[in-house]
C-alpha cells in the first residue's frame, strides 16, 4: 500500500511539474505576443479593423517614418546640442501651421498661459500701455491707453512697432513683441518706431497697466459704451453699465467697437442680449460638426427702445463682429465708420499633452440673416473714415457721425 501511495504522489507531481510548466510557457507565450501587438497595433489595427467592420484607412494616419530619417541625419551630422523636447514641440508647431490657417495654432504650456491671460485681459507683468495687432504686414499700434506710458511718452496710433531695446522686432509677430514689450514694473524698456518713414526712439519705465474689457462714458442724454475686448466678464459687466446708463433716462447709446479684436462667443452672446431677446443671433457650419444656432438670453432686453448706433473700423474682428452683424440684421442699430476685419470662422481652444494648447478652427459663423463676413467684413450702413492723424490729434468723425443719428 504504501509503495502504490507513494507511486501515485510521484504522478501527481509530474503531472503538476508538467502543468506548472505548461503555464510557464503559455504565459511567457502571451507576453510575447502582447508585446508584438502592442508594438504594432497601429498598423494591425489599419489592416485589419475593416474585417470587423470599423472604417479606417492608411490615410487616417501619418508616415512619420521620414521624420524620424529626418532626426538621425540631424542627429548624426550637426555640429551642437540637440533639445529632444524642443525639436518634438517644434514638429507639432510645424505640422498646425502647414495648414495655412492664420487662427490655428499650438502653443506650449507657457504660450498657452499667456494667450489665456491677455484673453482675459490680466497682464501680471507691468507694460507700457499699447494696444496693437498686425495691420498691412506689419505690427501697429491701433491705441495707447489712457494714463500709461506709451501715451505719456507720445506713441500714437499708426506707429510700426520697429525695435525693442535695439532689437528690430518688425517682422516679427504679435505675440513675441508683447512678450518683449512687458517686464517688471519699475523696469525700463527702449521701443523704436517708424513713423512717416522715419524711426522715432522712445525710453519708457514699465509700469502695472489698468486692463478693463469696458467702459461707459456720457455726453449729455447720450451714453458711450467702450468695449475693447470680448472676456469672461464682459457680459456681466456690459449689462451692469447698460443699467446704470438706463437709469440716467438716455436718448440715445453708442457702442464703440472699433479696434475690438474680439474673444469669447458667449459674452458676445450676453451682451446681445440687452438688445435681442431670445432671438438667434448667428450660426455655425463646419464639415467636422453638426450646424447650430446661437441665441440671446431672454428677459434680459433693456435696450431694445434705446437708438443705438455702433461704431467698426478694420480692427473690429470676430466675436465684435458677431455682435456688428446682428444688431444689423434685427434692425436694433446703425453701423458707423468703417469696413469691420473679417474674421468669420470660430476656434476652439483643446488641452492636448498636458497643459499645452491647440487653438483650432472648427467652424465658419454666419450672421442671423445667413451672411458670411469671412474676408469680407461687415459694411457699415454709414461709412466715415479716421486716418490715423486725426486719431492722434483726438478728432474723431465717426463718433461725431454716430452722436447726429442717436439723436
Amino acid at each position: 500500500m504504501k509503495k502504490t501511495a507513494r507511486k501515485d504522489n510521484i504522478i501527481r507531481y509530474k503531472i503538476s511539474e508538467v502543468a506548472l510548466g505548461t503555464t510557464v510557457f503559455a504565459c511567457l507565450v502571451t507576453l510575447i505576443i502582447g508585446f508584438t501587438i502592442g508594438l504594432n497595433w497601429n498598423s494591425i489595427w489599419i489592416n485589419f479593423s475593416p474585417y470587423l467592420g470599423f472604417k479606417s484607412s492608411s490615410s487616417d494616419q501619418l508616415n512619420l517614418s521620414s521624420v524620424q530619417n529626418l532626426y538621425t541625419v540631424l542627429k548624426d551630422n550637426y555640429d551642437g546640442d540637440i533639445d529632444k523636447n524642443e525639436l518634438i514641440t517644434g514638429a507639432k508647431k510645424g505640422m498646425v501651421a502647414a495648414l495655412g490657417d492664420e487662427y490655428t495654432e499650438y502653443m506650449d504650456s507657457e504660450e498657452a498661459a499667456e494667450y489665456k491671460s491677455a484673453l482675459e485681459g490680466e497682464i501680471s507683468e507691468a507694460g507700457i500701455g499699447v494696444s496693437f495687432a498686425k495691420r498691412e504686414d506689419y505690427v501697429r499700434v491701433l491705441r495707447t491707453l489712457p494714463d500709461n506710458p506709451a501715451r505719456k511718452a507720445g506713441i500714437l496710433a499708426g506707429d510700426i512697432i520697429y525695435a525693442i531695446n535695439d532689437e528690430e522686432v518688425w517682422q516679427q509677430d504679435v505675440d513675441t513683441i508683447g512678450k518683449k514689450l512687458r517686464g517688471e514694473a519699475g523696469s525700463s524698456v527702449k521701443v523704436t518706431v517708424v513713423r512717416d518713414g522715419k524711426k522715432l526712439d522712445f525710453t519708457m519705465t514699465r509700469e502695472g497697466i489698468n486692463n478693463v474689457s469696458a467702459d461707459i462714458t456720457y455726453d449729455g442724454d447720450i451714453a458711450i459704451l467702450s468695449v475693447y475686448r470680448f472676456s469672461k466678464d464682459t457680459g456681466t459687466l456690459t449689462k451692469k453699465l447698460a443699467n446704470e446708463a438706463k437709469e440716467k433716462n438716455i436718448k440715445g447709446i453708442i457702442v464703440d467697437l472699433r479696434g475690438n479684436g474680439g474673444g469669447y462667443v458667449n459674452a458676445a452672446r450676453d451682451m446681445l442680449g440687452l438688445w435681442i431677446d431670445g432671438e438667434n443671433i448667428l450660426t455655425q457650419k463646419s464639415r467636422t460638426f453638426s450646424s447650430s444656432n446661437t441665441s440671446a438670453p431672454r428677459g434680459e432686453a433693456i435696450l431694445k427702445d434705446i437708438k443705438t448706433v455702433v461704431l467698426i473700423n478694420n480692427g473690429t474682428a470676430s466675436a465684435s463682429e458677431i455682435v456688428a452683424g446682428a444688431l444689423k440684421d434685427y434692425e436694433k442699430a446703425t453701423i458707423v465708420g468703417q469696413t469691420s476685419y473679417g474674421k468669420g470662422v470660430v476656434q476652439t481652444m483643446l488641452s492636448v499633452d498636458g497643459s499645452n494648447l491647440l487653438k483650432v478652427t472648427t467652424a465658419h459663423w454666419y450672421t442671423p440673416k445667413g451672411n458670411t463676413i469671412n474676408k469680407t467684413g461687415i459694411v457699415p450702413d454709414v461709412e466715415v473714415e479716421r486716418t490715423y492723424e486725426q486719431i492722434n490729434k483726438d478728432i474723431d468723425p465717426q463718433l461725431d457721425k454716430a452722436k447726429e443719428i442717436v439723436l
